[in-house]
């Protein structure tokens, strides 16, 4: 049975479906019975038992012996010798041994004292699961006819009949065979609720890990309004991972049981964005029951995230369509621009006349750029990752930007430590970034009369932590807080000549490689930029 599942193998290998605390069970039965019969026998002992002229005190002998003998089969249980088997065999026995000759010395079968064979042909067949019920009812059968026989031959104060002794075997039987059948039942029964029960472990398995491994948030609470089941996300969107089941939804998320207690209350928000630590989570609420005080399940949604998916929706629609036509917008630009060059060349044309084609040719750059930016976003090619010695692919980087830029070296410093740092990381996609943020740096990163002046340091973190930093910083007038978390939207830009795309491409590539690029608030004046090389 080693290819079963462990709760079936334990169902067909245990002791009995009565469970283990069945021959408890048998041994207290058996010593109250044997307590009542010995008070019966008591009870006016000056008078005989019904149809009997026997002495009762002869009864209560064998009574008490059998009560001695039940006394003792409690310390064997105890003692768990011998099996558990035998242990009822012998039970059986015993009692069928004992309640025949107490029929016998009370009168006969036609006491009705037989009867108590049948209880212990009954008792055995159950906690044996059907097996010897034949023998435990031919054992009787023949106690009972032999009984009779004997008394027949030897004793004519006894009183009834062979019929009623046939009768009395036939009852052993019928009861055998009834408990035979109601064992096996009980055996379909146990093995079937085994299978479901098996079921159900594998189906609270399969929902424990659905749940666990899902994007969403998902919060249970009672309606004590503690948590029964949290998952990883909700973790980490609440900024709690150590609360679990039994934890007070307030001490995890008291922002969240706030906003769980209004929608109770039927206090709705227009916007139920929440703002929990650093996170804008979106919670969404479905009561478990009709009352509202019974448990809830919340959604919990990452608001940035969806708002995220929604941009690079709309950016891959936008990309298809900006291929589909980029020819028929790049053909009649490529002539407008080569037109304005000619037309630039005429010495005929007045003051007013270069100031209309240079707007002419400003736009239209703008609007290849913009060109440009979009079919580089839809069309950007998986990340290539290669060890890449930082430190000097820097250097190279800074002389190739001031060269193609016009920039004065001088005014693009870096800062990095003496020894080598070493990078997994795509060349293309890394310079691609830092030139995006450089562009940024040198357009805003200045004072006005002032040349811009960037900075890129390196820097390693701790050796436990094996992670580099890399900040581009300027001396500028840096962003205003009230438009930081709008910079890495897409077509969002405070200038009128840009596209919008540049810090949204980076930040892109950088999680296409891995990294992580975010803006850093600080003391001093300017903007600065911080990309995180995570080994």
């Amino acid at each position: 049975m080693s290819d079963k599942h462990p709760i079936l193998v334990r169902a067909a290998r245990r002791p009995g479906f009565l469970g283990h605390d069945a021959l408890t069970w048998l041994f207290l039965y058996r010593l109250v019975l044997a307590s009542v019969l010995i008070l019966m026998f008591t009870y006016a002992s000056d008078t005989p038992w019904p149809g009997s002229s026997a002495d009762p005190r002869l009864a209560r002998a064998i009574l008490a012996m059998q009560g001695v003998l039940i006394l003792l089969s409690g310390l064997f249980i105890v003692a768990g010798w011998p099996s558990r088997e035998h242990q009822i065999e012998l039970a059986v026995f015993l009692d069928i041994g004992i309640y025949t000759l107490l029929m016998h010395v009370s009168g006969g079968v036609a006491t009705g004292l037989g009867l108590l064979s049948a209880i212990a042909v009954t008792a055995g067949a159950l906690l044996m699961e059907g097996r010897l019920s034949l023998l435990f009812a031919s054992l009787a059968t023949l106690a009972v006819i032999a009984q009779q026989v004997y008394a027949q031959l030897y004793e004519d104060s006894q009183s009834g009949t062979y019929t009623q002794a046939g009768l009395l075997g036939l009852t052993y039987f019928a009861v055998a065979l009834m408990a035979h059948v109601l064992t096996a039942r009980i055996r379909e029964t146990e093995t079937l609720a085994a299978r479901r029960k098996v079921d159900i472990a594998d189906l609270s398995k399969l929902n424990e890990y659905v749940i666990r491994s899902m994007s969403i948030g998902i919060v249970v609470v009672d309606g004590e309004r503690d948590i029964v089941l949290l998952n990883h996300a909700a973790r980490g969107l609440l900024g709690a991972p150590q609360a679990g089941a039994g934890t007070p939804l307030v001490d995890a998320a008291a922002d969240l049981a706030n906003w769980f207690h209004r929608e109770l209350r039927g206090q709705h928000v227009t916007s139920p964005v929440l703002s929990i630590g650093e996170r804008e989570v979106l919670p969404t609420l479905q009561l478990l029951g009709d009352d509202r005080s019974s448990g809830a399940l919340i959604y919990l949604r990452d608001h940035r995230e969806l708002a995220r998916q929604a941009q690079e929706m709309k950016l891959a629609s936008l990309g298809r369509l900006t291929a589909s036509i980029a020819h028929n917008v790049r053909n009649p630009l490529s002539s407008v621009t080569h037109a304005t060059q000619l037309l630039a060349e005429s010495e005929s044309l007045g003051q007013q006349d270069r100031h209309l084609l240079d707007i002419i040719s400003r736009n239209a750059r703008r609007i290849d750029e913009t060109v440009t930016s979009v079919l580089a976003l839809s069309g950007r090619h998986q990340a290539e990752p290669e060890p890449v010695e930082l430190c000097a692919w820097l250097a190279e980087l800074r002389q190739e930007y001031a060269d193609s830029n016009r920039v004065d070296v001088q005014c693009l410093r870096l800062d990095f430590p003496d020894e080598p740092l070493v990078v997994n990381v795509d060349p293309r996609h890394l310079g691609q970034i830092l030139r995006n943020l450089c562009d940024n740096a040198f357009r805003h990163g200045h004072a006005d009369g002032e040349p811009a002046r960037v900075v890129i340091q390196v820097r390693p973190l701790a050796t436990r932590n094996p992670e580099v930093w890399l900040t581009v910083s300027d001396a500028g007038p840096g962003v205003p807080p009230e438009i930081v978390r709008e910079i890495f939207e897409p077509f969002f830009t405070t200038s009128r000549h840009g596209s919008g795309l540049g810090l949204y491409a980076a930040r892109e590539l950088a999680e296409a490689n891995g990294m992580r690029l975010e803006y850093i608030e600080r003391d001093e004046p300017g903007a600065s930029f911080r990309l995180t090389f995570i080994d």
